[in-house]
């Protein structure tokens, strides 16, 4: 059964404290689902959590999270109760968005050892396992090959029953471990993210994100139909010739403008052509969630209105 459509919008930048309030009550007040933070150091300014709390304050009904949380930065334990205590905070408006890692240069800034994609996922997976002890009603221990929790009772408690995890990525193991412990799978459609098989039919973007969310069936397996498929778009416009766009654009991210717009890379076009490629990629691959940047919050708003539970 398709998930109904929703969006959400990724902040970076600088901010007065004014701006950051008139922005997150803009976007709530557009019909925004939720928004986001990235968890960076050498490019980004906001810290996320101070910001998703700082957001939460400031709107009633707006969710917030990172896109994503690097799971090396920070214990488990430490992630979950302070989501919880924002969640408990905001009357349940978070989501918990925790990835590998994958920005070297924050790794080497900080002296953070970065380790073989193999490692961080399996840290990963056993830090998912800690985030569920954390959230459960009993105190709970863990013996790992990367973390030991012993005897340890979470405090708060989530206001939600179940806090939304999200994972994102591009290749077949972490999307696996997505669709095994995942509410929200944020699919990166980067031609670099994997490899295209014969089993994708085709050798065009679009095939790989068939492969793409193969790998998520594969890791959900009963509770693929429980998921909600989400892509962060990086070329988003509203325009009349998104020709010319993809044109100026799709070299820099090493594809074909044909390659951009056809395959997930791109949510570009007019507003009926948009909502359009939005039913279709729905239809084709069960993605409902797009999120946009913040400079094209207010472009995307007749979409959003649009198409938003539908």
């Amino acid at each position: 059964m398709s998930k109904s459509f929703r969006f959400g919008v990724q902040i970076g930048g600088s901010f007065t404290p004014e701006s950051f309030v008139t922005q997150a009550r803009r976007a709530e007040e557009l019909g925004y689902s939720t928004m986001y933070f990235p968890d960076h150091f050498i490019d980004t300014e906001l810290a996320p959590m101070v910001a998703m709390a700082t957001a939460a304050s400031a709107t009633k009904t707006l969710k917030v999270g990172a896109l994503v949380f690097d799971n090396d930065y920070k214990h488990p334990s430490i992630l979950a109760k302070e989501v919880a205590t924002i969640d408990v905070l905001s009357g349940g408006r978070t989501e918990l968005g925790v990835g590998a890692g994958w920005m070297e240069v924050d790794y080497t800034a900080l002296g953070i050892p970065y380790d073989r994609p193999g490692v961080r996922i399996e840290r990963l997976e056993e830090a998912l396992q800690i985030i569920a002890g954390c959230y459960g009603p009993d105190a709970f221990s863990f013996s790992g090959a990367h973390y030991t929790v012993t005897d340890y009772q979470a405090i708060p408690k989530p206001t939600q029953a179940h806090v939304p995890i999200l994972i994102g990525g591009g290749g077949p193991r972490v999307l696996r471990l997505a669709g095994k412990y995942a509410d929200i799978v944020g699919i990166n459609p980067n031609m670099k993210a994997g490899t295209v098989t014969a089993d994708a039919m085709t050798d065009s973007l679009a095939g790989m994100i068939d492969q793409k969310v193969g790998w998520i069936k594969e890791g959900a397996g009963a509770r693929f139909d429980d998921i909600e498929l989400q892509i962060r778009y990086f070329l988003a416009s509203i325009t009349d010739d998104r020709q010319r766009l993809a044109n100026a654009v799709a070299p820099g991210f090493g594809v074909t403008a044909e390659d951009a717009l056809d395959a997930g890379l791109a949510l570009v076009g007019t507003v009926d052509e948009v909502c359009d490629l939005m039913e279709t990629r729905r239809e084709r691959w069960g993605v409902s969630y797009a999120v946009i940047g913040g400079d094209e919050m207010e472009m995307f708003a007749p979409v959003v209105e649009r198409l938003t539970g539908k």
